[in-house]
């Protein structure tokens, strides 16, 4: 016992009996040799989180736990090292363990302390969200908010400042918050994340909303308001809807497309009714479809073709009126046809079925008809002629128009007059179709277009129509 030891003894017996309490105390010496017990040792490292996905050019932080042997757990803010498995796939700063995805793959990515070790996964997906098909030009908005486009040039609808046709994708200025596009005929809307609207390419019949009738071969500010939440581009008319519901339109109107009663074009973003219930709105080359919040459709424009699925004698409908009771869940306008998905994932058509884009037997239907038996439909796509549809379990179907290769079936028919599997894969996201050309994403954010290609609308680097999907990037 040390000397320090003895006299705290010494004071708590006090009173005691002489010598009570004392045994073990020396004569100035300590007897007694005590180790101070050892620290608790890194046993392991947890990496948080443990799995994540996230689009090429992107990026996400990590970060660790240590585990120690006294069973306690300390975030472990120093002393770690971080490394990918994989550079190619995702690099990784060493001394904050932010990862940036480089290319599509897995890739492990490990905090390493000494010669304890603990890895998260990483997947890095291909970075596309959205993609607008216009008559002859794609759009393509990717995950870090850039937009990017390619096809036919004319009159600035890539909107990258020139009128040269491009190949290939190019990045369209420098912004990186948009959040959502689409593409008419020669005309392309996008919306940003503040709210505002912007646009570019053809102009005659003030599709872009600008105030004019000039084309823009850059994207131009519409309007001064931040409410902007949703827009649809026909083939010359434009349409928007804003944070409170409302309903807007643009552009040419000679068919009634715009909803305002009139047939008069108009140059600026002019509110349809006093509604304020709209939720969705799709344009064809000259008929809209909106969806109210109750789930209703309503038409109007042209119904030369019975597209508006409602017998008007041919002649145009210049209001919204309401389509049956019915409530729906998803609706896509073509040139000359409707498709729309009913609430219970039955899949009806009417319109124009000069090339089997119906769907369903016989010509043209004035009345919204069943394409086949199935209840599994939950999207739908209208080119000029062809149609296409997704099944809940991912898988991608094709009818109408084949001429060009635009239903991806792989085969010469001219045109299939009922729905076709395109494909064995079930991983089919998001569709779209021009006039001739096709679009999909796949769950793994990879881009896919097909068929017509004179203008380079593929975007694969060539002016080769596909008959396949090919991979765009």
């Amino acid at each position: 016992m040390n000397r320090r030891d003895c006299l705290l003894r010494l004071t708590a017996t006090l009173g005691a009996p002489l010598g009570a309490g004392l045994s073990g105390c020396g004569g100035g010496s300590d007897d007694t040799n005590t180790t101070p017990p050892s620290p608790p040792t890194l046993v392991g490292i947890v990496v948080s989180p443990d799995a994540a996905t996230i689009p090429v050019g992107t990026t996400q932080t990590f970060s660790a736990v240590g585990r120690y042997s006294d069973g306690s757990s300390t975030a472990l803010d120093k002393g770690v090292t971080w490394s990918s498995s994989n550079t190619t796939i995702a690099t990784v700063v060493a001394g904050t363990g932010v990862a940036t995805a480089a290319a599509v793959g897995d890739v492990d990515i490990i905090a390493t302390v000494g010669t304890v070790t603990g890895k998260a996964r990483l997947s890095v997906k291909a970075p596309y969200l959205q993609v607008a098909a216009g008559d002859a030009h794609g759009v393509a908005l990717k995950a870090d908010g850039t937009l990017w486009a390619w096809g036919e040039n004319r009159f600035g609808q890539l909107g990258d400042g020139s009128l040269i046709d491009r190949l290939t994708p190019v990045l369209i200025g420098t912004a990186k918050n948009w959040t959502q596009v689409a593409a008419g005929e020669s005309h392309t809307l996008a919306i940003r994340s503040d709210g505002t609207l912007w646009a570019w390419g053809s102009n005659l019949n003030g599709q872009l909303g600008d105030g004019t009738q000039n084309d823009r071969a850059v994207p131009v500010k519409i309007g001064t308001s931040t409410n902007w939440v949703a827009v649809a581009a026909g083939a010359r008319h434009s349409l928007g809807i804003q944070k409170d519901g409302t309903l807007w339109a643009w552009g040419r109107n000679f068919e009634g497309q715009l909803g305002d009663g009139k047939d008069a074009d108009l140059l600026v973003p002019t509110k349809i009714g006093t509604d304020k219930d709209w939720q969705l709105v799709v344009a064809g080359a000259y008929h809209t479809i909106a969806r109210k919040t109750s789930g209703r459709l309503f038409v109007w424009g042209s119904n030369k073709f019975g597209q508006l699925g409602l017998d008007s004698g041919g002649e145009p409908v210049r209001t919204p009126t309401q389509l049956e009771t019915t409530t729906w869940m998803a609706v896509a306008a073509g040139e000359q046809h409707t498709l729309a998905i009913r609430s219970d994932g039955v899949l009806f058509s009417w319109g124009d079925n000069a090339s089997g884009q119906l769907g369903t037997p016989g010509g043209s239907r004035i009345f919204p008809a069943a394409v086949g038996e199935s209840v599994d439909w939950i999207a739908v796509a209208a080119g000029a002629r062809h149609s296409l549809a997704l099944q809940k379990d991912g898988s991608l179907w094709a009818w109408g128009d084949n001429s060009d290769g635009q239903l991806g079936d792989g085969t010469l028919a001219l045109q299939r007059l009922a729905p076709v599997r395109i494909g064995d894969a079930k991983d089919w996201l998001r569709i779209r179709a021009g006039r001739a050309a096709t679009y999909a994403l796949r769950t793994d954010g990879t881009l896919w277009a097909w068929g017509y290609n004179h203008k380079g609308q593929l975007g694969l680097g060539d002016l080769t129509t596909r008959r396949q999907p090919q991979r765009i990037g």
